[in-house]
């Protein structure tokens, strides 16, 4: 489960890389993705920990 929420994490962080800095695609979504990625990455820690 840690494995897919970093997995998931990458997946929305470049989402918002690429919509954010290469063809932006409505400003909020893009906030969106990066928020979600945020909040996978946290539960991974704190699940480990």
């Amino acid at each position: 489960m840690r494995g897919l929420l970093y997995i998931i994490a990458v997946i929305l962080v470049i989402g918002w890389l690429f919509g954010a800095f290469i063809h932006p695609f409505g400003g909020g979504l893009i906030h969106i993705l990066l928020v979600i990625a945020i909040i996978s990455v946290l539960l991974g820690v704190i699940r480990r920990a």
